[in-house]
């Protein structure tokens, strides 16, 4: 089998998507049967849920499907073009708003958040590899430019569009992250999450340094209403969402400056006696 010429020590790596390897069935005659691309995968997909990133490798891939590792190499060159192919086959999970269908920006900008929030709690190994690819595959890009699209029609200036992207999206990221790690964390357990968290604040509130902290949250938390970890985390999402769209929709509407009728120039220089007045 012929192998891929090793990249130099050091060199960037570039995209699977940009070296020719994404579309291809395989290699040519040989391969074996009963694989593909796709089911290749989709049961990487199905093992980074699993067992995450940590327990994720070629030779368990290979078990997973009865083959030999070696088999594999047929479809890809190494493990990471096979985690940006699953990474692109996640993203293909989105469901997308039609951008030019005439609907309210608003409402189509909260549903791109929402779908990125829950892609990112249901694959937790996602934002790792988010930050590592470059994120040029097809569903990646359909995407980004639906995302474009729609704060396009906000009103903003051309130059406000990437900071309001940024603003919103870098947010769900975070957000989805954080949840993604709760929920793992809470499986890993075998604990219900609202099990788990009220543990773990009764284990956090051992440690007589955290005891302030602790419960100034538990105010706050208070203020905010009981309820269970889910409703209280998409409370909180929710308001933090409406609260950037609110302050997009700020710097679009005119000020009361902006607003105000202004007197007609004479298109005389203004006489040095009145300014001083």
């Amino acid at each position: 089998m012929a192998k891929a010429a090793p990249r130099a020590k050091g060199a960037a790596r570039t995209s699977v998507w940009l070296e020719g390897k994404a579309r291809g069935a395989g290699r040519g005659g040989g391969q074996p049967s009963g694989l593909g691309r796709e089911r290749i995968t989709a049961t990487t997909v199905r093992l980074l849920d699993a067992e995450g990133l940590t327990g994720f490798s070629m030779r368990r891939l290979a078990a997973e499907l009865n083959v030999t590792a070696m088999s594999l190499y047929w479809y890809v060159d190494t493990k990471d073009d096979l985690l940006e192919l699953a990474l692109d086959a996640a993203f293909g999970e989105l469901r997308l708003p039609d951008a030019e269908a005439g609907e309210d920006w608003r409402d189509q900008l909260r549903r791109l958040a929402v779908e990125y929030r829950s892609l990112l709690v249901r694959h937790p190994w996602l934002s790792p590899l988010a930050g590592t690819f470059l994120n040029i595959g097809p569903h990646a890009l359909a995407f980004s430019g639906t995302v474009q699209r729609v704060v396009r029609r906000t009103g903003l200036p051309e130059h406000a569009l990437t900071g309001a992207i940024s603003a919103v999206f870098r947010f769900v990221y975070g957000y989805g992250t954080i949840e993604g790690h709760f929920v793992a964390r809470c499986a890993d357990a075998g604990m219900a999450p609202d099990d788990y968290f009220r543990h773990a604040m009764s284990v956090a509130t051992r440690a007589p340094d955290a005891a302030e902290v602790l419960a100034e949250s538990a105010s706050l938390m208070a203020a905010r209403g009981g309820d269970t970890v889910q409703e209280m985390l998409d409370r909180d999402f929710t308001f933090a969402l409406d609260l950037l769209v609110a302050g997009i929709e700020t710097m679009v509407r005119p000020t009361t400056a902006d607003r105000a009728p202004r007197p007609p120039s004479s298109g005389r220089p203004p006489d040095p006696e009145s300014a001083r007045s």
